[in-house]
């Protein structure tokens, strides 16, 4: 028989699982669209690799913005 303490624990594990989770698939969703925006851009406008460089490091910094974010989102808490 759980007791209390037990489902407690086991709530807050798959709580932080769902956060790492959704950190994970934001940052690389956001590194993601950063790179597809500067290879179709530099296809376009030929400037290759620039514009893929460009968007690639704005990705990485949205990316630290949402951890950043959600980190004090659930700091605040």
């Amino acid at each position: 028989m759980k007791n209390e303490n037990d489902e407690k624990h086991q709530n807050e594990v798959m709580k932080a699982l769902a956060i790492f989770t959704q950190l994970g698939v934001s940052m690389a969703a956001c590194v993601f669209v950063g790179v597809v925006i500067g290879k179709l851009l530099d296809m376009w406008l030929g400037t290759s690799p620039w514009l893929l460089l460009v968007f690639s490091v704005l990705g990485g910094i949205a990316s630290f913005r949402v951890m950043y974010d959600l980190a004090m989102k659930e700091w605040m808490k």
